[in-house]
């Protein structure tokens, strides 16, 4: 799978629709902490799109798994299927603001099998600057028939990941100041799994939310020692902006294997280390 296999424009999604093949959507806004995103959605979307419910849909319920476990593969199936997934046909996801649930629902897709999947780069915003139109249209999907099979993207627990920060690259992809440990503001304690290299996932795209270029984004994560051929593992606070991080990867050029408990799962068990500070270590 290649950049231009992860990520689409708005002109390039607009071509699609328009083409002899669409492509299924799947609207997938979500806010961390903030209000239920589905008036939004029926408020305006883009045409045929399907609402996804992040925290009912692309995650299984919160706990020691962390705040956004993996859902159950038959559960996420099934959902996918009600949203109209076909099992080979094209899958273009969108988001309303920053693409992280976007690339959330693009990593479970992938993951558990499915072949064409991509985010709509800038999301929303990019589709309306490019005069894409919305619509308040009801959608009634047709029953997909996606089935999943996991086990396509490289997936760490705790304890493979607690290696890749010793044998290979652990990015960290939440903001410098919850890496430091200086502020947490969801998780019960702050700090970094000690060996993680702080890699903010806002650091992957430019002011209008779309992915910096290609070679931008190598040189940036070449220079944090991820590139071809290395071992590379992301993880965030609940694997949504981890997932975000991957797919950057994934447009860079270079695999990486996802920490889904992430850090509200690590830090859930008080026998794991933490560090603080600006140092990996």
């Amino acid at each position: 799978m290649t950049a231009k296999t992860a990520i689409l424009s708005a002109a390039e999604l607009r071509n699609e629709l328009a083409g002899a093949r669409p492509p299924v959507l799947l609207d997938v806004r979500w806010q961390l902490g903030g209000p239920d995103q589905r008036p939004a959605y029926e408020a305006g979307h883009l045409p045929g799109a399907v609402y996804v419910d992040l925290d009912r849909e692309l995650a299984g319920p919160a706990g020691s798994g962390g705040r956004h476990p993996l859902p159950d593969p038959e559960a996420f199936g099934a959902a996918m299927r009600r949203a109209g997934v076909p099992a080979d046909a094209p899958v273009v996801v969108y988001d309303g603001a920053q693409g992280w649930a976007a690339a959330r629902a693009w990593w479970l897709l992938r993951w558990t099998g499915h072949p064409n999947v991509r985010v709509l780069d800038g999301g929303l915003a990019a589709w309306t600057a490019a005069g894409g139109e919305l619509t308040a249209e009801r959608v009634i999907p047709v029953e997909g028939d996606f089935k999943p099979t996991p086990g396509a993207l490289g997936l760490l627990d705790a304890d493979a990941a607690a290696l890749r920060a010793r044998e290979g690259v652990l990015l960290d992809a939440r903001a410098g100041e919850r890496y430091r440990g200086e502020v947490e503001p969801i998780d019960p304690v702050g700090g970094h799994i000690p060996g993680a290299l702080s890699a903010p996932t806002t650091e992957n795209v430019g002011p209008d939310g779309r992915f910096l270029p290609a070679d931008a984004l190598r040189a940036r994560f070449e220079a944090l020692g991820a590139s071809e051929g290395t071992p590379v593992g992301v993880y965030c606070g609940s694997g949504v902006s981890g997932a975000h991080e991957v797919l950057a990867l994934k447009v860079a050029g270079i695999d990486s294997d996802l920490y889904a408990g992430s850090w509200s799962h690590w830090c859930a068990d008080p026998a794991r280390p933490v560090a603080t500070g600006p140092d990996p270590q």
